[in-house]
């Protein structure tokens, strides 16, 4: 997306890191928005990825 190339896959690891950090750093909290896309299909499975590792399933 946004011409980077990134995966859901990538979405999932970025995610993971981002808990990583706000473990250490704020308590485990982690504000996330989102912004639209240019292609709904790809966005839907990037936000259930996102989604998916912040809930833990």
């Amino acid at each position: 997306m946004g011409q980077m190339g990134l995966t859901e896959q990538d979405f999932a690891w970025i995610t993971l890191r981002i808990k990583d950090i706000a473990r250490r750093f704020s308590k485990g909290r982690i504000v996330s928005c989102l912004e639209g896309g240019y292609n709904p299909a790809a966005l839907a499975r990037s936000v259930e990825a996102h989604v998916r590792v912040l809930a833990d399933i």
